[in-house]
């Protein structure tokens, strides 16, 4: 079984099917979940998520008592969860049964812990600036690698000739960002980059996949009803953190360069053996598959 501590956000769909998927996955036990910036609202989205299989792990917010600049101003509300978590999932009341993200992440990382990430890097930051923090595996949705790190014929069409590239999650905290590559607490590092992950979606095929499976597995069932909701009103579905999950379970999905990540009109990367720090050059369509549906 594999250590896992999931830390995300809620503003779009693919972070909570990867919960779902950590949640009911054979291979991975997860110890806990941070989410940035971690609003009584996503507090309950993940605690319902727990509840349907009596998990009763910790949960770490950055800010339970986020604002928005309107919000401060008395003019707006944001619960920082999209609509679709409701209308797939139904009511999840809001909770604060949450402690600090970052010290969490101090509490539960360890040299045999993977962490992976979806999410702004707001609550590693934090605690990488934590006296004893040390953490195994780091794998995160974010990053950019392009010309001269993917051959030619592996760059997506949209990014083609690209070096370097906006990347949200790496730019949500771009001081963390830099705090974590420069870390020596952590000793294996792994970016799962949106010039291999736009082009990874949720299809007919990978419906059909999950369809499949779906009466095996709780969380595949779960997923199934999200995306039956999700695909009736958007169709496709792209899947960045579920492929940054099934990397950190099965890291030959894909094919990986060492590199050095650096930020430069967005973020990119340039190849550095013995970097220690690695980015995905392309991946395996059925490996993933049949990964996300073990």
């Amino acid at each position: 079984m594999l250590d896992v501590i999931w830390d995300m956000e809620t503003g779009d769909p693919d972070d909570f099917i990867t919960l779902l998927l950590l949640l009911g996955h054979p291979e991975v036990n997860l110890l806990g979940v941070t989410v940035t910036p971690g609003t009584p609202d996503q507090v309950g989205v993940v605690r319902a998520a727990l509840s349907w299989f009596g998990r009763s792990i910790p949960v770490g917010a950055f800010d339970l008592d986020h604002q928005t600049p309107a919000m401060r101003a008395g003019t707006g509300t944001s619960s920082c969860v999209s609509g679709w978590h409701y209308k797939a999932f139904g009511p999840m009341p809001p909770s604060r049964d949450a402690v600090h993200g970052p010290a969490l992440l101090r509490e539960l990382a360890g040299p045999n812990t993977t962490l992976i990430t979806g999410a702004p890097l707001k609550n590693l930051g934090g605690a990488i600036r934590l006296p004893g923090f040390a953490l195994g595996r780091l794998v995160v949705q974010g990053g950019f690698a392009g010309e001269g790190v993917v051959a030619p014929e592996d760059q997506l069409a949209k990014f083609r000739g690209f070096v370097t590239c906006p990347t949200y999650n790496l730019d949500g905290d771009p001081t963390s960002a830099l705090e974590v590559l420069a870390s020596p607490a952590i000793a294996e590092k792994r970016f799962v980059s949106k010039n291999v992950c736009h082009g990874v979606v949720y299809d007919d095929r990978f419906h059909a996949a999950v369809t499949a499976r779906k009466a095996e597995r709780q969380s595949l069932e779960l997923v199934w009803r999200g995306m039956e909701k999700y695909r009736a009103k958007r169709g496709e579905k792209k899947l960045h953190d579920p492929l940054a999950a099934c990397c950190a379970i099965d890291p030959s999905i894909g094919t990986w360069a060492e590199v050095e990540l650096y930020r430069e009109k967005g973020w990119g990367a340039r190849l550095a053996p013995g970097s220690g720090v690695h980015i995905i050059t392309k991946y395996d369509r059925a490996k993933f598959i049949a990964t996300f549906c073990a």
